[in-house]
C-alpha cells in the first residue's frame, strides 16, 4: 500500500506548492512595487479559472499515478531536471519583470503610454519576450517536477498554444508603437517561444 506521506510525496507536492506560491505572490508584489497600489488589482496574481483546473487536473494526476504506478514518481533525475526548470523559468520572468520595470504590465497595452519604452537591453537583448519564456519553462518544469506525463504534455501544448497567439498580438501594437525600429529589433532576437518567430503583418490578426 502507498504511504500517502512518503518522502516523494511530501518533497515532490512541496516544490511544487512552494513554487506555485511563490510565483503568483512574487508577480503581484512586483507589480505593486512597480505600477503602485492604485494601478494593481487581484487580476495581478494570474489565477484564472483556466489556470486553476489545469493545476487540479495535474494534482489528480499525480494523485492516480502515485498510487497506480508509484515508481514513475521515483525518476528522481527527471524530477529533479523539472526543479532546475522551474527555478530557470522563475528567474527569466523576474529578470524580465525587473529589467523592464513600468514597461512590463500583466496586460497587452493597446496604446502607447509616456512610461512605456521599447526595451532591448539586458535580457532583452537575448530574448524578446523574456517573460513567455520563463512562463513557459515555468508551468512546464512543474509537471516534470511532479513526473506527470501528461500534465507535462498537456501544459507544454496548451500555453505555447497561448503565446503563439497572443505574441503576434502584442506585436501588432508593438510595431505600431515603434514602428521600424520594433521590426529591426524582432528579425535580429528570438521571441523565447519555440517555433514562435518574428512576422509582418499589415493588420491585427
Amino acid at each position: 500500500m502507498i504511504e500517502v506521506f512518503s518522502y516523494t510525496v511530501c518533497r515532490q507536492l512541496c516544490q511544487m506548492f512552494l513554487a506555485t506560491i511563490f510565483f503568483h505572490i512574487s508577480e503581484y508584489v512586483l507589480a505593486l512595487v512597480i505600477h503602485g497600489i492604485s494601478n494593481v488589482n487581484l487580476s495581478s496574481l494570474l489565477i484564472s479559472k483556466q489556470y486553476l483546473l489545469a493545476m487540479m487536473f495535474s494534482l489528480l494526476e499525480y494523485i492516480i499515478e502515485i498510487v497506480l504506478f508509484p515508481g514513475l514518481k521515483e525518476l528522481w533525475v527527471v524530477s529533479d531536471f523539472g526543479l532546475v526548470m522551474v527555478v530557470t523559468g522563475e528567474f527569466i520572468r523576474k529578470l524580465a519583470v525587473i529589467t523592464a520595470k513600468q514597461s512590463f504590465t500583466h496586460h497587452i497595452r493597446t496604446y502607447p503610454a509616456e512610461q512605456h519604452k521599447m526595451i532591448t537591453h539586458g535580457i532583452y537583448g537575448f530574448i524578446r519576450h523574456p517573460g513567455y519564456c520563463g512562463f513557459l519553462i515555468w508551468s512546464v518544469g512543474t509537471q516534470i517536477m511532479l513526473c506527470n506525463p501528461i500534465s507535462t504534455i498537456a501544459f507544454a501544448v496548451i500555453v505555447w498554444n497561448f503565446f503563439a497567439k497572443r505574441i503576434p498580438y502584442e506585436e501588432f501594437f508593438l510595431r505600431k508603437f515603434f514602428g521600424k525600429q520594433y521590426d529591426e529589433y524582432a528579425q535580429r532576437v528570438w521571441s523565447g517561444v519555440p517555433f514562435v518567430n518574428w512576422r509582418r503583418s499589415k493588420s491585427m490578426r
